[in-house]
């Protein structure tokens, strides 16, 4: 335990329930716990929710599985997100049969809002701003040590607590046990996304669209003439018109928990997001009079620690498209693996699930060892290296997020620990709520679940 801040603490809070991190995991946790008659709080070291779903993506993937049928095998608090943006007109869907299957696009400003609204609305507590940077007891009660500029130091007593950082902070400074990654497997490649505006997306689509854009890739690293990191990247339309969002920057040799490599790699990201302007600009149809907007909050970290669980996610399980009595979510998202490849090219490995193409997630990935208090949800759950790497889709986070939120309600009112609560009583609860933990049987069980007609 840490206990080198209790003589600088300026201000004392109490809660029951402490997520830390309103990314996709923590804001869907918080939102699904404070439906109950307990105190939920959330910590944000921004000063803005969503996490990777502002910071730097556009597209939310894993509620449909990929391939020319696809079944819709999220919902639940995700649905009423989706909602909620669809009303704004800051929506739309891109079909895809290759890659993680139909995306869920949205504006990332916008949906800034949402998660600001439906966490007020639920009457979670916020704070913004918060960064945690210690833990000096573990057990009963749980004491979170936070940094605010303008409060100092403060620390938030909580009962129960849901580690949504990312990087598996809480776990960390509370000593409970994880794998960092690049331990056993080389750790998956960061990406500083970017968004262009004044795209003529007509001229780009009748020029080939992908397809060209992919050749023209390959053409320019092959020839030397634009050393970009990558052959491949996507660049897809967002609901702003005439703008692009892309994954295309690759980073990789960096840790992104080494205060020097971080940094590397941030200045990194944002020169290769440039290279790549002056490549469209160059090169594709299009985009002759294309420019950057905007570059990611920071450079988007796909994994770090992931923790211990009382059962961890593998490809076994993957591979054999396993269900799980106690499953909380399914996923269908194949392994998507952001690394450097043994020639030394920066591309990416795709495998998908085989069999029915859905796996179940057990409810053991979202609960650390050796805690009776603590559940930890989004990048940081318990998994292996290729099992992360397709279970880290957002919609399985936020699926994680509500199962988490509602088990630790559940713990405190049966008096019980994470790992001993009635499972099927939160299974039970889920589907309630509109989850999907079983894979559905029949064409209505795939429908939009509530979606708006004409989303």
């Amino acid at each position: 335990m840490n206990n080198t801040f209790s003589a600088s603490i300026s201000k004392e809070f109490e809660t029951d329930i402490l997520v830390i991190g309103s990314g996709s995991a923590g804001s869907t946790a918080a939102i699904a716990a404070a439906k109950s008659k307990y105190k939920v709080t959330i910590a944000e070291r921004y000063g803005f929710p969503g996490g990777t779903s502002t910071q730097m993506l556009d597209t939310f993937y894993g509620f449909f599985t990929p391939g020319d049928t696809p079944k819709k095998i999220v919902g639940g608090i995700p649905d009423l997100v989706v909602n909620r943006l669809n009303k704004t007109g800051n929506i739309f869907l891109r079909p895809n049969t290759y890659g993680a299957g139909t995306g869920v696009n949205y504006n990332p400003e916008r949906l800034k809002q949402v998660w600001d609204n439906l966490l007020t609305e639920s009457g979670v507590e916020i704070f913004y701003h918060s960064t945690l940077v210690g833990v000096e007891a573990i057990g009963e009660i749980n004491k979170c040590i936070f940094f605010h500029k303008g409060l100092g130091f403060f620390m938030i007593k909580a009962k129960r607590v849901i580690d949504a950082s990312g990087d598996a902070d809480f776990c960390r400074w509370a000593n409970l046990p994880f794998e960092k990654a690049g331990e056993k497997e080389p750790a998956q490649s960061m990406t500083t996304t970017f968004r262009m505006c004044n795209v003529n997306l007509q001229k780009f689509a009748e020029a080939g669209g992908k397809k060209m854009l992919k050749q023209k890739m390959k053409a320019s690293v092959e020839s030397g003439k634009h050393p970009l990191p990558r052959k491949e990247g996507s660049a897809h339309e967002m609901c702003q018109p005439k703008c692009i969002s892309t994954v295309a920057v690759k980073v990789t040799d960096k840790d992104a928990l080494d205060i020097n490599q971080l940094t590397e790699a941030e200045k990194e990201g944002r020169r290769q997001a440039f290279l790549f302007e002056d490549f469209f600009r160059e090169e594709v149809p299009g985009y002759e009079d294309a420019k950057i907007i905007g570059v990611s909050h920071q450079i988007g970290v796909r994994e770090t620690r992931r923790v211990y669980g009382h059962y961890r996610l593998t490809r076994e399980d993957f591979m054999e498209a396993r269900q799980f009595k106690d499953q909380i979510l399914l996923c269908g998202a194949p392994i998507e693996d952001h690394r450097k490849s043994a020639t030394g090219e920066s591309e990416t490995f795709w495998q998908y699930v085989p069999k029915s193409g859905i796996y179940g997630v057990p409810y053991g990935t979202i609960v650390p060892k050796e805690s009776d208090t603590v559940w930890v949800v989004g990048r940081c759950f318990s998994a292996t290296h290729d099992a992360h790497a397709s279970c880290r889709s957002m919609a399985q986070t936020m699926s994680m997020g509500q199962a988490a939120g509602l088990a630790a309600v559940q713990s405190l009112e049966e008096d019980s620990n994470a790992i001993n609560i009635d499972v099927q009583k939160t299974r039970n609860k889920l589907l309630e709520l509109g989850g999907i933990v079983e894979i559905p049987k029949n064409e209505a069980d795939t429908s939009r679940n509530g979606w708006a007609n004409n989303f």
